[in-house]
């Protein structure tokens, strides 16, 4: 859905293993502009074990439950059954925390992108390709930001 930000992320080979602590905080950097329009505490609860793990206060064992948790409530959530799967601004919020959890960025930050639009115009912001583009600026460059703190956080640690 971003080009640019797939074209970034494919230049920085963000899937590799290598990345996952990159994947993990560009997702969690995604959600978190979205967080306001989270409404079921559990959701916001999963979001927090992610933000605890990022900072070396939670384990792998606690990501992966909330990791489950947090599909779990996307999948159940009342709004889920629109049919284009972002009906409502919570849904695609919660869907962007459940991708963040798994480490699914590029995913984690489209759900975020629909969130933030649909809360500001509805449907008809979304079917407008214009409207994602703000978001879509800010994503890259939030991409960017963290790849080149964690390429020097690497060098220091050579």
């Amino acid at each position: 859905m971003n080009d640019a930000l797939d074209q970034l992320a494919a230049g920085l080979d963000l899937p590799a293993p290598e990345h996952e602590g990159l994947r993990l905080a560009f997702g969690h950097a995604c959600v978190l502009r979205v967080q306001h329009l989270l409404e079921e505490p559990d959701v916001m609860h999963c979001l927090d074990v992610l933000g605890l793990f990022l900072q070396g206060r939670a384990g792998r064992d606690a990501l992966a439950a909330a990791a489950q948790q947090a599909v779990r409530l996307a999948n159940s959530h009342r709004g889920s059954a629109s049919i284009d799967g972002c009906g409502h601004a919570a849904v695609s919020a919660s869907y962007a925390v459940a991708n963040a959890l798994q480490g699914k960025a590029l995913q984690a930050a489209s759900y975020a992108a629909y969130a933030a639009v649909y809360a500001q115009g509805g449907s008809a912001a979304v079917a407008d390709r214009g409207s994602f583009e703000p978001e879509f600026r800010w994503q890259c460059a939030s991409l960017q930001s963290l790849a080149a703190s964690e390429r020097m956080m690497m060098e220091k640690s050579q």
